[in-house]
């Protein structure tokens, strides 16, 4: 364990461990704590460098060592549940340590962010650009956009915004310089050769309305996968964007207890 990781522990059993996206902080999963502490002990993280997780001095702000030290920060084994950039971490981790984990969720992520013009659904990749200039004039508000732009088009958008707002600002923000590198990563990182790869039991929840990582990209990701991970099927969540555990904690749920509890019974 690494203790400049913070972390928030609730419930018994099977570990499960949540981790946000960028910009944010473990504030983001309220929603759906009681539910999830239900089904395992549920371990919250900052991921290392945002909120009350402060990245280390004198280390590299990379992708390499942000996955390092998470890792680091994670139980002995767990479900692993990433959303966004966290799915991103949390995908890499699974490829790279299988052994350590039950299971992978991977929640409106995916295993390369920006689009291609007709070969990959994604980010429009002067989104990003923009976003890392506007960046070092106005973080706070940059992240503002970003937090809208997560819930363009839920039912309940506006609603949505202002509560993670005031999750986002109970804690410490993270630094130019983690946001920027993060904006890097979510750029350039790229784990789609790497899929074959996988070997831990994997579900995939995605926002039918999502503007960031567009429902297309599921079946672009089924290609990608080995055949004995394909006999579970990507989670369309209807009515939600980027954020199904908030635009719908109980069908998030509903998705994810099953799963889970599968898993669980082949352990």
């Amino acid at each position: 364990m690494v203790a400049s990781v913070w972390r928030a522990v609730r419930g018994t059993g099977t570990d499960i461990v949540v981790l946000h996206g960028w910009g944010l902080n473990a504030n983001i999963w309220t929603p759906v704590v009681e539910p999830l502490a239900r089904e395992g002990r549920l371990h919250r993280l900052d991921l290392p460098g945002y909120g009350d997780s402060q990245w280390p001095d004198n280390c590299e702000l990379s992708f390499e060592n942000l996955c390092r030290l998470t890792l680091e920060a994670l139980p002995e084994k767990c479900h692993l549940i990433g959303w966004s950039l966290g799915g991103l971490v949390a995908t890499q981790l699974a490829l790279s340590h299988p052994e350590r984990f039950h299971s992978l969720t991977t929640v409106a992520s995916s295993p390369y962010f920006p689009a291609q013009e007709d070969s990959w659904p994604g980010i429009e990749p002067h989104i990003l650009n923009t976003f890392a200039k506007q960046l070092s004039k106005d973080f706070k508000r940059t992240v503002e956009r970003f937090l809208a732009l997560q819930s363009l088009g839920s039912p309940h958008a506006r609603d949505d915004v202002k509560q993670i707002k005031e999750w986002l600002f109970a804690k410490p923000m993270a630094s130019v310089e983690v946001l920027d590198a993060g904006l890097d990563m979510l750029a350039t990182v790229d784990l789609r050769q790497q899929l074959k790869n996988l070997q831990v039991p994997l579900l995939r929840i995605y926002g039918r309305l999502d503007a960031l990582v567009p429902v297309a990209v599921a079946e672009q990701v089924t290609q990608l996968l080995p055949a004995k991970l394909t006999t579970q099927q990507p989670v369309i969540a209807p009515h939600c964007s980027h954020a199904p555990f908030i635009s719908d904690a109980a069908g998030f749920i509903a998705a994810l207890k099953p799963f889970l509890q599968q898993v669980n019974n082949q352990i």
